[in-house]
C-alpha cells in the first residue's frame, strides 16, 4: 500500500517535465491523422465537432492539473521499478496509461455513450499513446520517472525525464510537427504492420524495454553532448512513429467495421 500511495504523490513531480514536449505529442497525432480510414476520419471529425486530433494532442497535460479531471494525473504513465518485470510491477490503483488506454478505448466503442463522455475520451486517447512510448513514462517510480536523475544537457543542469521530453527530441531535428511526419512517417506496408501488431500491453511492454535501455546508458550525472544526441535519434524517431500508426490503428479498430474485420483474418 504505502508503494501505491507513493506512486500516486509521484505523479505531479512527473507530470511536471510533461511527456515529449507539445512537439512530440503534435507529431503523434498528426501521424494518425495521415493514416485514418475515411470512417474513422469521420467519426473523429464528428466527436471533435471538426477540430483535429493535434488541436487536442497536449489537452490532458494542462487539464490533469484541474480539479474536474485530476483523477487522470496518473494516466500518463505507468511505473516499472528496477527489479520488476512488466507483469510482476504493481498496479497503481489510480490507474496508469496502460489501463487509461483500454478504459476510454472502451467508452469509444460503446454504442450508449454521450457525445461528452467519448470527446473525451478521444482526447485521452490521443494524449496517452503519445505518453505510452515516451520511455521515461514507463521508468521508475523511485525516480519519478528520471526526474530525480541528474543528468546535464552540455552544460546546463537538467534532469533525465525532461532531457527525454524536449532537448533530446527538439536536437534531434528543428522540424515543425508537419515536417517530422514528412520525414519519419514512410514505413513500408510490411513495416507498418510489424509496428501495429498486438495491443496496449504489447506496446507498453516494448517501451518498458526502451526504457531499460535509457537507464543504463544515462547514468547519473551523465553529460549528454552531440554523440549522444546521435545514438538516441533513431529511437525518438521509432517511438513517435510507434505513437502515431498504434494510435490511427486502435482508432481504426474502433471506429471502422471494415478495417477490424480485416485485422481479424
Amino acid at each position: 500500500m504505502k508503494k501505491y500511495l507513493l506512486t500516486i504523490v509521484f505523479a505531479a513531480a512527473a507530470l511536471a517535465a510533461g511527456a515529449w514536449s507539445q512537439k512530440g505529442h503534435d507529431v503523434t497525432a498528426y501521424i494518425a491523422e495521415q493514416h485514418l480510414t475515411p470512417a474513422a476520419r469521420a467519426a473523429v471529425d464528428s466527436i471533435f465537432d471538426g477540430r483535429s486530433m493535434v488541436y487536442w494532442a497536449n489537452w490532458l497535460d494542462n487539464a490533469s492539473h484541474q480539479m474536474d479531471y485530476a483523477y487522470t494525473k496518473t494516466w500518463h504513465y505507468k511505473n516499472i521499478d528496477a527489479g520488476d518485470t512488466y507483469e510482476s510491477a504493481p498496479a497503481n490503483p489510480a490507474g496508469d496509461a496502460v489501463t487509461a488506454l483500454k478504459g476510454q478505448l472502451e467508452v469509444l466503442a460503446d454504442n450508449a455513450a454521450t457525445a461528452d463522455q467519448k470527446s473525451l475520451a478521444l482526447k485521452i486517447v490521443v494524449h496517452v499513446m503519445g505518453d505510452l512510448h515516451q520511455p521515461m513514462h514507463m521508468g521508475h517510480a523511485t525516480d519519478l520517472g528520471g526526474n530525480r536523475i541528474k543528468v546535464k544537457f552540455f552544460d546546463r543542469d537538467t534532469n533525465l525525464h525532461s532531457a527525454w521530453d524536449s532537448s533530446l527530441p527538439e536536437s534531434a531535428h528543428k522540424w515543425s510537427y508537419t515536417e517530422w511526419q514528412q520525414q519519419i512517417d514512410r514505413a513500408r506496408p510490411g513495416q507498418q504492420a510489424e509496428i501495429i501488431s498486438g495491443w496496449i500491453d504489447d506496446w507498453a511492454r516494448q517501451t518498458a524495454s526502451v526504457s531499460d535501455r535509457v537507464y543504463v546508458y544515462f547514468q547519473p550525472g551523465h553529460k549528454i553532448m552531440y554523440n549522444d544526441i546521435a545514438n538516441w535519434t533513431p529511437v525518438i524517431e521509432q517511438q513517435l512513429l510507434r505513437a502515431g500508426l498504434r494510435l490511427a490503428h486502435v482508432l481504426n479498430t474502433v471506429f471502422d467495421p471494415d478495417y477490424r474485420s480485416g485485422c481479424d483474418e
